[in-house]
């Protein structure tokens, strides 16, 4: 994978990796906790800009987002960033949380990290492959427009993209 090929071409390539039913299950619950982990582990520093406060963690949300924008799919882009964004959001919210549980906030992020990549890798023993971004570091950036992309394909949006997916990668198992 390179860095600046269309989603569609991303999609493909990652789709490659996963083609198990129950890899792509764990993919859905664990690629957002590891992009909220990483947000929790940014959060500082923070910056004020205009009356607001800007975190490390909302920078990079916003330079992934101008990614998944310029992939040339509109609504996937759009999605993801949305998505990432919540995720961003509830990051923001796990400092109080750890605090209360007598955790550093690192601590909390780690934890999250952990469990999920714990996930990941329960999924890809179902796969029976290793992870896309063994191959390519550009994987870690298209997982999360991945499980977007297949919830909106379960929605019955994005067919075009589904079926191209499938025409190169094979059907799902």
């Amino acid at each position: 994978m390179t860095l600046f090929r269309p989603a569609t071409a991303l999609m493909v390539q990652y789709a490659h990796y996963h083609r198990d039913r129950r890899n792509i299950a764990t993919h859905l619950a664990g690629i957002p906790l590891i992009f909220m982990s990483v947000g929790v582990l940014v959060l500082g520093p923070a910056w004020s800009v205009a009356g607001h406060t800007l975190t490390l963690a909302w920078a990079l949300w916003a330079l992934t987002s101008l990614w998944y924008l310029s992939r040339g799919d509109v609504l996937l882009g759009v999605a993801t960033s949305l998505v990432n964004g919540v995720l961003i959001a509830a990051a923001h919210e796990v400092p109080p949380l750890a605090q209360s549980l007598g955790l550093a906030v690192w601590q909390a992020g780690l934890g999250l990290f952990f469990i999920g990549w714990v996930l990941q890798f329960i999924g890809h023993y179902f796969e029976g492959r290793k992870p896309a971004f063994v191959d390519d570091l550009v994987g870690l950036l298209v997982g999360p427009m991945f499980v977007v992309g297949e919830v909106l394909m379960s929605l019955g949006m994005l067919q075009r993209m589904r079926m191209d997916i499938e025409r190169q990668a094979g059907a799902l198992r």
